[in-house]
């Protein structure tokens, strides 16, 4: 098979939707090989990606240059007749205009409809572009495959797609948060980040939905000793919390971190006392496959699909409650028995997100369009 694939964030995104994609061809490549995956690219890829360097993934790049936009949204349709692509898989929410009348199969990938859910979080002209791709692809392509039963549920419920059309195939996170970080390498990542003895820890942006206010005051009903870790990327609600750990005497105890290096992402999460991750809404939540993966204890919101990436033994709360999270906090710290039987069960979870099973479901799908 010839399976043909939009890499703009494959190739230009390295954060969520990026990783996916890159996850995807990955995975694919590796326990799939016999088959050929191009990647249509708007533009030459300037940054290197070791990671999808191996024979069955191939870049394409138009071959005049054209408004990267309209040649991920149309003009790429004739490069795909022109390769003879099997079936396209639109990555990251959209597929190209007019796949159908070219005969080409499609299958989309809806990660979630948090634009849908919670337009205040979104400009108005970006949710309207975001909700208009969404609905041309789940009308349009052939498959759809959901991210989570929380995403399939909202297409069901919101878009009116049919169930019969949607798969739901769970993403894991990268092979590297698996491996066991060394002594001296967890000594070497502490000096470099300066890390505290004992800390919790919150990975992702840095912004209202991801809710990361809500673990600072937590952290105000537990003891001094314990430190706060926030790593990802700052939006301007970053100084709602900023400002809030100044006005109460916490600045000592919080630490931002910043262009922490992928690699030293996984000694750092191996470091942490628990993860915390009180988003009000999620598609996934990789941070929590990426954290259990790592063997610590996870407590996160309750309300999307955060109980699918963590399972039954991870602890849930209520996003807008400090007080009960601070209790939980303090639950898993103080019981040494209820952290390993979280640690234990959070392994045995993430086995549902195996490679070798995404890989093959994703393969199955295709197979049975084509």
């Amino acid at each position: 098979m010839k399976i043909g694939f939009d890499g703009k964030r494959a190739t230009q995104n390295f954060t969520g939707l990026g990783n996916y994609s890159r996850y995807v061809l990955k995975v694919l490549a590796e326990y799939h090989p016999e088959n050929q995956y191009s990647v249509f690219v708007p533009v030459p890829v300037q940054k290197p990606l070791s990671i999808l360097e191996c024979p069955s993934i191939h870049f394409q790049y138009p071959k005049k240059q054209l408004f990267k936009n309209f040649y991920r949204s149309k003009g790429i349709v004739k490069d795909l007749k022109k390769e003879k692509i099997d079936l396209f898989h639109g990555l990251s929410n959209e597929i190209p205009i007019g796949l159908k009348k070219a005969g080409i199969p499609s299958v989309v990938t809806l990660h979630d409809l948090i634009f849908y859910r919670y337009p205040q979080y979104y400009p108005y002209f970006d949710r309207k572009i975001y909700e208009l791709k969404v609905r041309y692809a789940s009308k349009q392509a052939n498959k759809i495959i959901a991210v989570s039963e929380q995403t399939k549920s909202d297409l069901i419920n919101f878009f009116n797609v049919e169930e019969s059309r949607v798969e739901v195939i769970y993403q894991n996170c990268d092979p590297i948060f698996r491996s066991e970080v060394t002594e001296h390498e967890k000594t070497k990542i502490r000096h470099t980040y300066n890390l505290p003895e004992e800390f919790l820890l919150n990975v992702g942006t840095i912004e209202t939905r991801k809710n990361s206010l809500l673990i600072v005051k937590a952290l105000r009903k537990l003891k001094d000793t314990i430190h706060l870790v926030i790593i990802g990327k700052e939006t301007p609600y970053a100084q709602v919390v900023k400002d809030f750990i100044t006005n109460n005497n916490l600045k000592s105890r919080v630490h931002f971190l910043k262009n922490v290096s992928f690699h030293d992402l996984p000694g750092i999460y191996q470091q942490a006392s628990i993860f915390i991750y009180p988003s009000k809404f999620e598609g996934f939540g990789i941070p929590v496959v990426e954290a259990l993966s790592s063997g610590i204890p996870v407590i996160a919101a309750k309300g999307s699909c955060l109980e699918e990436a963590g399972g039954k033994n991870s602890i849930y709360v209520d996003p807008t409650n400090s007080d009960e999270l601070a209790d939980q906090i303090k639950l898993v710290m103080n019981n040494s028995e209820k952290r390993e039987l979280m640690i234990r069960s959070g392994i045995e979870h993430i086995s549902n997100f195996s490679n070798q099973k995404i890989a093959d479901k994703l393969f199955n799908l295709y197979q049975n369009l084509i």
